[in-house]
């Protein structure tokens, strides 16, 4: 059993911090996440930290919160990733590395912020390092942090549907770009709990259909039910599209602490199972296998 998406640290919000001192950087740190997960029968780690989370994406990716139009969103969002942008790329592609190395059941991974006029400078960017998964996430719309307890008022603004209509084209164009191995929880819209009086599986379509054409996987996030809207992502009835298409999976937590490593995923298997799934993806140096996955555990649908 994988878990395919963790991270080494909590999102730091609030007021700027430095970064972490180089001892956090340390095996021991890994090492807990590793004595964690296989407590719950979790065997092997992808660290997939956020690429906008490193010094070295600042040029890269430029000024996000510019993309908003509206001065308050685009304070918001600034503050917001700049508390948060305290790492180095350098020094996690380095721990991870010598944990491998070292013996420990990890895998390098990236998970990679997608903007349409971006990705091929960040592509370039991470090209070098030995990465074994790269996730590819929406987490701004038009430079709007749109699951921030301070993004209510625009979601009331923007209107719901097109909230949603806009996360999916850019979800949509993600999967269709080929660029990343992993879609990340493909409808996290709906994290604060915004949900329309009917799911929109129209959008839906065009997601499954992108990722169809270009083979990208889709992971099982069981990070949502740690969220406002406390649902797996993606919901029942997109995962049943997605197996149903022929879309392969991956299973995460997305933990950001050592206590949330293979959170949850006996309860991604019940899903998976519940889709039709007997089998998920795992890739290592980029490359995809398919492997059978145990049944959950009787009672786990308790």
């Amino acid at each position: 059993m994988s878990d395919s998406h963790l991270h080494l640290y909590p999102h730091r919000r609030g007021s700027p911090l430095p970064p972490p001192p180089p001892e956090q950087y340390a095996l021991e740190h890994i090492e807990r996440y590793v004595v964690k997960a296989a407590t719950l029968g979790v065997t092997e780690l992808a660290f997939t930290e956020h690429l906008y989370r490193c010094v070295e994406s600042a040029d890269v990716l430029g000024p996000i919160w510019e993309r908003a139009g509206d001065p308050e969103v685009r304070a918001n969002t600034e503050f917001d990733l700049l508390a948060d942008r305290t790492m180095s790329l350098e020094r996690y592609v380095e721990v991870i590395t010598r944990a491998k190395e070292a013996g420990l059941p990890v895998l390098l991974g990236l998970e990679v912020d997608f903007f349409p006029d971006t990705i091929q400078a960040a592509l370039e960017l991470i090209d070098p390092y030995p990465f074994d998964i790269l996730l590819g996430s929406i987490h701004w719309i038009d430079g709007w942090w749109f699951d921030r307890a301070h993004s209510i008022d625009e979601w009331d603004r923007r209107g719901h549907r097109r909230v949603y209509e806009r996360f999916f084209e850019l979800k949509t164009e993600l999967a269709a770009s080929g660029t990343v191995d992993v879609i990340t929880h493909s409808d996290r819209v709906k994290y604060l709990g915004h949900r329309l009086p009917q799911e929109p599986i129209d959008l839906y379509e065009e997601l499954i259909a992108a990722a169809v054409k270009s083979e990208v996987a889709m992971e099982i996030n069981t990070g949502g039910l740690r969220h406002p809207v406390q649902e797996i992502y993606p919901s029942p009835t997109l995962l049943r599209m997605a197996h149903d298409a022929g879309v392969d999976i991956t299973f995460a937590s997305d933990g950001h602490n050592p206590d949330q490593a293979g959170w949850g995923l006996d309860l991604a298997r019940v899903a998976a199972r519940e889709a039709g799934y007997t089998q998920r993806a795992r890739f290592v140096a980029r490359r995809r296998s398919l492997v059978p996955f145990d049944p959950p555990p009787a009672g786990s649908c308790d």
